[in-house]
């Protein structure tokens, strides 16, 4: 069947050579940092702590037996607190050639917070990364995918390379980090359809409705999602958590999954570093994002600030 292709044309890109598309499967590996976050006192429900704590212990061993059968490399978003109650299994990670990235320290809420407090977040996450395994990371996302306007300067003063938090395109892109700042770093877009959470996670009193999506209907939806995106010629990120997608059936829809994405022609299956040095080489293009400000709801109105686009010339590969 030929599927008609409707390309992301405000981020145009074009991949290695032989090349249609890319895909990338992302790991975030929460464990229990996400539960404290939201609740501190979450630490006295037994049956909660080992639900999360499956990730580590059985999931992320499971799913680096899929990933090396399937010989393919995969990025891993690990928050400091996981690193430092779990250090053997982000050092097994690494070991086994994959990407460790950053995912803030306690899977900490982010709306709001102020820059000096979010800069505390991510060095303390970086710190115990570097503790755990000697990891550098080149990559972040942010908590609950919730990035402040303050965030990529953070990031840009850091180091990191990209960011893989927002939700505005299908492929990857260039932004500046803010208005006047002549840095920017790359952006992997991300979907919430192509998240295990909306499709399986639930506990009592924590998330999620009850209802807990047949690995049958998953794979059939993230199927199609990933074949429109090899269609058009964009970028389909994964995204899942080990307490979830590495449970038996969900393990065993998700090899499936990668064995239908590596087998489309041309499909380039990199993790997300890999990813965002091809965007980064080879991108010329270097975008703002549109920001609205509400001084006063509703008397005075609001401003809008459009997004532009801006050529820069193409980092040069080390």
């Amino acid at each position: 069947m030929t599927i008609d292709a409707f390309p992301d044309s405000a981020h145009p890109i074009t991949w290695p050579e032989g090349k249609q598309a890319a895909a990338s499967f992302t790991f975030d590996v929460d464990a229990e940092s996400c539960t404290i976050a939201h609740d501190p006192k979450s630490t006295s429900r037994m049956s909660l702590m080992t639900h999360q704590s499956y990730g580590p212990k059985v999931a992320v061993p499971r799913l680096l037996q899929i990933l090396q059968r399937q010989d393919i490399r995969a990025t891993f978003f690990v928050p400091g607190f996981t690193a430092e109650c779990y250090p053997d299994t982000v050092r097994r990670i690494v070991d086994a050639g994959h990407e460790v990235a950053h995912h803030g320290y306690l899977h900490e809420p982010m709306q709001g917070i102020d820059a000096e407090t979010e800069a505390r977040y991510i060095d303390r996450g970086l710190e115990a990364l570097a503790k755990a395994a000697g990891v550098e990371p080149v990559g972040y996302r942010a908590p609950w995918w919730e990035l402040n306007w303050h965030s990529p300067a953070l990031l840009a003063d850091r180091g990191f390379l990209y960011d893989s938090s927002l939700l505005d395109g299908d492929a990857p892109y260039r932004f500046s980090v803010a208005p006047g700042d002549s840095r920017d770093i790359v952006e992997i877009p991300v979907d919430w359809a192509l998240d295990d959470w909306e499709q399986y996670a639930f506990y009592p009193g924590v998330t999620g409705s009850g209802v807990i999506e047949s690995p049958a209907k998953v794979l059939e939806m993230w199927t199609l999602e990933a074949e429109a995106h090899h269609a058009q010629g964009s970028c389909f990120v994964l995204t899942n958590h080990p307490f979830i997608s590495g449970r038996p059936s969900k393990a065993v829809a998700l090899e499936q999954l990668i064995e239908r994405v590596k087998g489309m022609d041309g499909m380039w299956v990199a993790t997300m570093e890999e990813i965002a040095e091809h965007t980064r080489r080879t991108v010329q293009e270097v975008h703002t994002h549109a920001r609205i400000q509400v001084p006063s709801f509703p008397d005075t109105g609001a401003k809008f600030t459009p997004s532009v686009v801006r050529e820069s010339r193409p980092a040069v590969a080390g």
